[in-house]
């Protein structure tokens, strides 16, 4: 399982679906579609309709993957903060029930409000 709360395992930059999907199309369900997808140097994080997909690349040649599933449905509450002028990174916290805590810190380009109002979509 990836250790969530440190922050830097994730600096996420907005990549294209069509960059990562296939990654995580074998663990996808029948008519679960991206929503959204962010990269950083070789970990990645992918927002589909029915939940999130985080995964670690891991090893000197990145065959070795841990793919986390977070689902919307134990969602408990969670937090955005926007990019400002000086801090140039934004953040989504999620508090998920017997697991607690997952943090994805992004780059300030990131729209972080669309990703707040996606996940209040999909759990309220």
């Amino acid at each position: 399982m990836i250790d969530f709360a440190n922050g830097s395992v994730f600096k996420l930059n907005p990549c294209s679906p069509d960059e990562v999907g296939p990654a995580v199309a074998p663990l996808m369900l029948y008519g679960e579609q991206i929503v959204a997808a962010f990269k950083a140097v070789r970990d990645f994080v992918v927002f589909t309709d029915k939940r999130i997909i985080a995964v670690n690349v891991q090893g000197l040649t990145g065959k070795k993957r841990d793919f986390s599933s977070l689902p919307y449905s134990k969602i408990q509450a969670w937090s955005i903060e926007t990019a400002g002028s000086f801090d140039l990174d934004a953040e989504l916290e999620l508090w998920y029930s017997g697991l607690g805590r997952v943090r994805f810190e992004f780059k300030g380009s990131s729209d972080i409000l669309r990703l707040g109002h996606m996940i209040a979509s999909f759990v309220l």
